[in-house]
């Protein structure tokens, strides 16, 4: 792909390093936000963190769930919940999420997590809906009342789930290694579909563990580990650690010690006020420093 403007006005061959804090600038309430990663691995949380830290509310946030919906859930700033699931993987429900679906806080769209993947396939493609065959006969169709079927129209005359386009107005991603124009690789075992959420965007922001130039992002790796284009990409922000608690293999794996901490003061109010001021109510280098000191006090 040449360096000309893509759809979303960024320059494909521009210099686009940002800060956490330019991105949020562009985010808006209301928007339509898409948080890539999957359940407590490789979220983009040091943008999710100065997201908090920003007056944004009224989200409409589409994610395969983590800490990063549980920390918007808890701040208040989620009006509906595109999903698959919210887990923490080695704690089974994100309890936060729980905890806002219980008392009736947002509003929730739970799609099989294949519905979920045709559904960002079909934005990318600015196609309306993806025929697939995922949900039928599920109770996925009863609790999703809006959802539609097609009919194939050959001679196989198949009932198919017209999964609608989960078209994104931002996405946020975090991965490994990035260079300044956008490109971004992941290291670990799994994409997490990062790629579709930057092409189903109108702007997609990528944090990574470490900007490096062109040619070491080439180094090294199989191709298709080079995930993220430039041409879909619109800011790119160094934020080593940047996906702290969850896991960014092979960087660092899931901080299972400070994520149990996270779950059990989740289920005090009292424990909850005393882990935002500690870690949350700072910038990411408090948070960070606040994060060492926890384990120092924990060895």
């Amino acid at each position: 792909m040449n360096d000309t403007e893509n759809g979303t006005g960024a320059h494909a061959g521009a210099d686009k390093v940002m800060s956490a804090r330019d991105v949020v600038a562009r985010l808006e309430s209301g928007m339509t936000l898409g948080i890539g990663g999957w359940g407590s691995r490789r979220k983009p949380m040091a943008l999710v963190r100065e997201l908090l830290r920003s007056d944004v509310t009224d989200l409409t946030v589409v994610s395969y769930g983590g800490p990063d919906v549980g920390l918007l859930a808890a701040a208040g700033r989620i009006r509906k919940l595109v999903t698959a699931f919210a887990t923490l993987d080695s704690i089974p429900l994100e309890p936060h999420f729980r905890a806002a679906r219980q008392r009736g806080a947002l509003e929730l769209t739970e799609l099989d997590e294949a519905m979920f993947m045709w559904g960002l396939t079909a934005a990318a493609h600015r196609l309306p809906f993806m025929p697939i065959r995922a949900g039928l006969a599920s109770d996925v169709m009863r609790v999703n009342p809006g959802l539609r079927t097609v009919t194939s129209p050959y001679e196989d005359g198949e009932e198919l789930v017209a999964v609608p386009a989960l078209r994104l107005d931002a996405a946020l991603v975090h991965v490994n290694r990035a260079d300044r124009r956008g490109n971004g690789r992941y290291l670990g075992p799994d994409p997490y579909f990062d790629d579709l959420f930057c092409e189903a965007a109108d702007a997609a922001y990528v944090s990574c563990e470490q900007l490096v130039d062109g040619a070491e992002l080439l180094d090294g790796g199989a191709p298709q580990t080079l995930l993220v284009s430039r041409a879909f990409v619109d800011g790119v922000v160094e934020a080593p650690r940047g996906a702290h608690f969850t896991s960014c293999v092979p960087d660092y794996d899931r901080d299972e010690v400070f994520q149990r901490a996270y779950a059990k003061a989740a289920a005090d109010p009292e424990a909850w006020r005393e882990f935002t001021e500690r870690f949350l109510s700072g910038d990411e280098d408090a948070y960070q420093a606040a994060v060492a000191a926890f384990h120092e006090e924990e060895a």
